[in-house]
């Protein structure tokens, strides 16, 4: 496939202005050809109002139609697999195995979501029927379900290029729910985003979908992106990145004449608790396992293990001492590009600049010009310290953990008390100590959207029952999740029909159930 270097307005090429992005290799620093050039307010437009027209079409899909688009949306994904392999791990330095498991991964989703709209229950009929005789007041009828909010802007991921990007979960459940979606592609990997957001052009003409159910906008977020936020026609918008571009993108949503939500994945530091009878029975083996997982990735996971709790003993020095080894012992890599690097660079710095925080470890290599290599870094720190200086809760996007130990149960609920919202909480413990430690479980469910036992954070499985969100700041939102089926809640909302006769009534919500999907009757 051939890539254009211009922005997809539709079934037109952008024609751009004189602010062209290019991909940079992070390894080389080698500029990578075409230049993307940024799109036009009169694109920004159009792209908007076609959205706007294609909605009345995309709203009105049966799921039928909406799995068929999101199937052959997959099959064309699938199709170009190798052009993606050549220019992700060009664009990002991952490596060949990562894009090609990512790659899957898109297209497991997109399909996951084609079997939910096929099967339709997930409208969440209800029906309440009329009761003309009831006493003092008839009983109307009203029956309701979820319908489509409408065009949708979706904000590519850095980290990652194809399953939070163009095809990701953000735009496949828009498209589930029967909503246009207007892409912002990352800078970080413009080709990428080309190859795919031509996969679904095509898969748009294939299914004889209206033009507009398609964008793909190149452009600055400062201006391009707050453009396409600001626009209203749009009417909702999904954000994967740092808490700054989320806050921000939220308040302007905020302010507009019209507020709309935004559901922003933000930061989180994903904490784990290592309760003592664990550790002393397995230290050695949980110690290898956080070092796998703090790791993974560059440590560029949204759920990556920022920091550690256990509770001071011989036990938690031994565990510190054989992670801290295999940190320091793991060489430098490559991130995804210099403006992940800088923040990790700088988040480290903060914390070596806090006099009672001792650095374990602090593996740094040179890197070469245009280079975006860092080496790994370990913090310890105590529990009194650690609620003493609140900006140690601040997320380093890298390889890079805090230890913290506290001295009782009792310290260990007000350290978690004292965290933000959070992605995900993790227990490591023997099921007896599980089941006595029901107050932190109770004080992290409040806190985390995803509670983990005896495993790792990082790996967040596609399936209908996956909730990857959580309370401010890991989401704006806290309420809904941006991987699973559950996805599609975000996109849409509940509409009441009362006293509508039968022919007028879609179909989810006729008597006799045409469509055999579950529902809530009377």
């Amino acid at each position: 496939m051939t890539l254009q270097g211009t922005s997809i307005i539709g079934n037109e090429n952008g024609s751009g202005n004189e602010s062209p992005i290019h991909g940079i290799n992070p390894a080389s620093g080698e500029i990578l050809q075409p230049p993307y050039p940024s799109a036009t307010e009169d694109e920004i437009k159009r792209a908007c109002k076609l959205a706007g027209d294609a909605f009345d079409t995309t709203s009105k899909l049966s799921g039928k139609d909406r799995a068929a688009f999101l199937r052959k949306t997959a099959d064309n994904i699938e199709g170009i697999v190798e052009d993606l392999v050549l220019r992700a791990t060009a664009e990002t330095g991952l490596p060949e195995p990562r894009i090609r498991m990512e790659t899957g991964r898109t297209c497991g989703q997109l399909r996951l979501f084609a079997g939910l709209v096929e099967e339709g229950s997930w409208v969440d009929a209800r029906i309440d029927q009329a009761n003309p005789e009831r006493q003092p007041i008839p009983k109307p009828d009203t029956r309701s379900m979820l319908r489509p909010v409408g065009p949708v802007v979706v904000f590519c991921a850095s980290n990652f290029p194809l399953a939070f990007s163009v095809a990701g979960g953000d735009t496949a459940s828009a498209f589930a729910a029967g909503c246009p979606v207007i892409v912002k592609a990352h800078h970080a990997h413009p080709g990428t985003a080309e190859l795919v957001g031509q996969a679904v052009r095509h898969a748009v003409r294939e299914c004889g979908l209206p033009e507009g159910t398609f964008s793909l906008i190149y452009g600055s977020g400062r201006t391009v992106g707050a453009q396409l936020v600001q626009h209203p026609v749009v009417k909702a918008v999904g954000f994967t990145g740092s808490r700054a571009g989320g806050r921000a993108l939220f308040n302007l949503a905020s302010a507009r004449p019209e507020p709309i939500p935004v559901y922003a994945e933000m930061s989180s530091v994903n904490p784990i608790f290592i309760l003592p009878e664990a550790l002393a029975e397995r230290g050695e083996e949980i110690a290898t396992g956080l070092h796998g997982s703090s790791i993974m990735g560059v440590g560029q996971f949204c759920t990556n293990p920022g920091i550690v709790l256990t509770q001071a003993s011989e036990s938690a020095k031994n565990f510190a001492s054989s992670f801290t080894e295999k940190m320091s012992g793991t060489g430098a890599a490559t991130m995804l590009h210099s403006g992940i690097r800088d923040a990790y660079e700088k988040g480290v710095e903060a914390h070596e600049g806090i006099a009672s925080v001792l650095t374990l470890t602090r593996h740094n290599e040179e890197a070469g010009p245009g280079q975006c290599s860092v080496g790994t870094a370990v913090f310890s720190t105590t529990a009194e310290e650690f609620l003493a200086h609140p900006e140690l809760t601040n997320e380093i996007f890298g390889p890079a953990s805090l230890l913290v130990q506290y001295t009782d149960h009792g310290q260990a609920l007000d350290v978690a008390k004292k965290l933000e919202g959070q992605l995900t909480a993790t227990i490591f413990g023997t099921d007896d100590e599980l089941a006595k430690n029901k107050e932190l479980i109770a004080v992290l469910e409040s806190k985390a959207g995803r509670l983990i036992f005896n495993q790792f954070p990082t790996g967040v499985e596609v399936c209908h029952s996956m909730v990857h969100g959580g309370p401010y700041p890991a989401t704006t939102d806290g309420r809904s999740t941006s991987v699973g089926t559950g996805a599609i809640l975000r996109f849409s909302r509940p509409v009441c029909y009362q006293n509508f006769p039968q022919g007028s009534l879609p179909d989810e919500i006729k008597d006799g159930n045409p469509l055999g999907i579950n529902r809530t009757e009377n």
